[in-house]
């Protein structure tokens, strides 16, 4: 396989139909370390046309589900067989630590593994009652059909496999487009997929921007689903995209999530630190290029004096480097672009009255951080507002602000004071508080205590301009299926409804 021979359809790895390819480069000194294929509508076009063929005719829809599942175990198998080499890809892909990166391997595992036993524990269908003997009801789940997965840069092998393992073990096929940014490691899991033994067609890859590659696939007529994540001015695009042929369409949207801390979790010395740290992880993991990252930190008012300052104080020491490198605890931003927008939101932030408490500058250059590399300090703004624009918008960098609250009530209407809804947090030593504040917020995932877990069984997704749908646990294979009542009469009997 030739350097940009990245896309793959109907079982074989190719160069765009144009010719055109697009260098891949390392965010910690902007330089290329890859070419890729420079997908067009051409190569949308025949990915689409492959897989409506493997679904309509191949056996992959065909094959019993137990075969189906067997086959994502053995991806799970063979990516923890490369969890050294992807992990390093997608460190230098994304620009996160090379911890980040096993963990991210891990985790796609565990989803692979999860989906294949949901899948083979589930009965043959649901048996509907229809009040008679006479009468055999029951509903039964088909896939789909063609399913087109649009992922985004920050976790692109994380959300290929919420996407894929669901849709392959309800028998559908697939043509997924990875981020143009970071599509490395999707390559590599449609190696293995291949490799697993997936027949010609059932999963094919096309690498190139949104536009023509990822509005092609959502407006194509031969396409009955499309699953995407990303941005919320893109997301509106493809469900208008989507409209005219009324495929299925599944959002995740991103979020802009508070992480509510209420003082008596402080109470205690062991309490502070934990409640400190964790606020910490919830901004900052990945350089805030997260979607669930917890970049509102809504604090009681009479420990936010305390708080903030050992936030900020600690903010201020944290290892910022390439994440390849030993120690380094954070990396750069992914691009050159969300270094400029990082740089706007936090300069709009302190013309709009935000205190800068830590970072709000670029680091100085040094061995583990290229004066190139597109690199930003961990940045904590006090005195923040809901009416600022860096408290409203999802920044996608590391930015944390601050904002306070003396009553229940008020951290709840903060909480829920965002269009977004994808996941929040509640930090408080009263178990009733923490179930009430819970129930109230108005977010897809509430941790208590905590922040960032989620786990493959468990659904994930947001409410309000967060999304449609659900990843993960059961609502995630859902997604990818069908549901069909099939009806039959064991006694069947004229009517005489017309006497004629």
């Amino acid at each position: 396989m030739s350097a940009a021979e990245t896309i793959h359809v109907d079982g074989v790895w190719r160069t765009a139909a144009s010719g055109a390819q697009r260098e891949i480069l390392d965010p910690a000194d902007a330089k290329t370390f890859a070419v890729v294929a420079e997908g067009g509508k051409e190569d949308t076009d025949a990915a689409v046309a492959a897989a409506r063929r493997a679904f309509d005719e191949g056996p992959w829809p065909r094959r019993p589900v137990a075969e189906r599942a067997a086959l994502l175990r053995r991806v799970a198998d063979l990516l923890q067989r490369d969890r050294e080499a992807i992990a390093l890809t997608e460190s230098r892909d994304t620009g996160k630590t090379l911890e980040e990166g096993r963990i991210d391997v891990d985790d796609v595992t565990n989803a692979f593994r999860y989906f294949a036993d949901l899948a083979v524990n589930e009965s043959g269908g649901r048996v509907v009652d229809a009040g008679t003997d006479d009468v055999h009801s029951v509903v039964v789940y088909e896939p789909v059909g063609v399913c087109a997965l649009i992922t985004p840069w920050n976790y692109p092998l994380l959300q290929a496999s919420w996407k894929i393992a669901p849709a392959l073990v309800a028998g559908n096929t697939f043509v997924i487009k990875p981020s143009e940014i970071t599509p490395l490691s999707t390559v590599h899991l449609m190696r293995l997929l291949a490799e697993a033994g997936l027949p010609a067609g059932a999963g094919n890859v096309v690498t190139g921007p949104g536009d023509p590659v990822g509005a092609r696939l959502a407006e194509h007529p031969e396409v009955d689903l499309v699953s995407f994540t990303g941005g919320l001015a893109s997301g509106t695009k493809v469900m208008a995209a989507a409209a005219p042929t009324v495929k299925k369409v599944a959002l995740e949207l991103g979020g802009k999530n508070p992480n509510v801390v209420f003082a008596d979790a402080c109470a205690t010395e062991e309490g502070f630190e934990t409640a400190v740290d964790q606020a910490l992880n919830a901004a900052f993991i990945h350089s805030g290029q997260v979607c669930s990252a917890g970049s509102r930190l809504i604090i009681e008012e009479s420990v936010r004096d305390r708080f903030v300052a050992e936030l900020a104080r600690r903010a201020a020491l944290i290892r910022l480097g390439r994440g390849t490198e030993g120690g380094v605890e954070c990396g750069p931003l992914v691009s050159a672009q969300q270094l400029a927008k990082t740089e706007a939101y936090v300069a709009d932030a302190i013309a709009e009255g935000a205190t800068l408490r830590a970072g709000g500058c670029r680091p100085e250059p040094s061995s583990t951080r290229p004066a190139t590399g597109y690199f930003y300090l961990p940045t904590v703004l006090d005195h923040c507002h809901g009416d600022m624009r860096v408290v409203r918008e999802e920044t996608f960098g590391p930015i944390l602000t601050v904002e306070t609250f003396r009553t229940e009530e008020d951290a709840v209407a903060l909480a829920n004071d965002t269009e977004y809804g994808l996941a929040g947090a509640v930090w408080t030593a009263d178990a009733g508080r923490a179930r009430r504040v819970a129930k109230r917020m108005r977010h897809g995932t509430v941790w208590i205590n905590d922040y960032h877990p989620y786990l493959p069984q468990a659904e994930w997704g947001g409410f309000g301009k967060s999304g449609i749908g659900r990843e993960l646990g059961p609502s995630g294979l859902d997604e990818y299926r069908e549901a069909k009542h099939v009806y039959q009469n064991l006694a069947p009997q004229p009517v005489r409804w017309f006497k004629g």
